[in-house]
């Protein structure tokens, strides 16, 4: 690979680091064949990018971009295969269930939600991360039940204006 070459690699993957608010780091070494097609797959269907990394191309565009990594550059040694989702957890949950057939992939490190995950031992927080799907459906479902509460007693009251009064009352 000519330095023309890893230049150009380095200055996409900042790109692809500056587009993304999720990045996790794993180790899929050792995987055969039909395994590692399996893990494609899910990743495929569980929409995250994997994508097998050059440590060192990866740390400098790391170096390179405007967010802050921490310790995350430090986990770069051996194989890497990087792993990229719109939602935080996508990886994680994905790392987990298909860890219940084998033994890989081993998660590295996590950039997600603006905070840095070093390794393995995260995985269970990284999957316990809500997306912000998840979080504006549970604060509309917490929003909604005083309403419909509040709906449901002034309807049972009775439409009369003491029945409303004494229901807003009791509330």
């Amino acid at each position: 690979m000519t330095r023309e070459e890893k230049s150009q690699v380095i200055q996409d993957l900042t790109a692809v680091l500056a587009g993304t608010n999720t990045l996790y780091l794993a180790d899929i070494s050792g995987l055969n064949a039909q395994s590692t097609s399996n893990l494609r797959r899910a990743c495929f269907k569980a929409g995250v990018q994997l994508s097998v990394v050059k440590n060192t191309l990866l740390a400098k565009a790391m170096e390179a971009s405007d967010k802050d990594f921490g310790n995350l550059p430090s986990v770069l040694k051996g194989n890497t295969s990087m792993m990229i989702a719109e939602a935080s957890n996508a990886p994680a949950k994905l790392i987990k269930d298909f860890r219940k057939k084998s033994k890989k992939p081993l998660l590295k490190g996590a950039f997600a939600e603006e905070s840095v995950y070093i390794g393995d031992e995260q995985l269970d927080a990284l999957v316990d991360i809500k997306s912000r799907e998840e979080l504006i459906g549970e604060i509309i479902g917490l929003l909604q039940s005083p309403a419909k509460n509040v709906i449901s007693a002034l309807q049972s009251g009775g439409q009369k204006l003491s029945g409303i009064l004494k229901t807003l009352s009791e509330k």
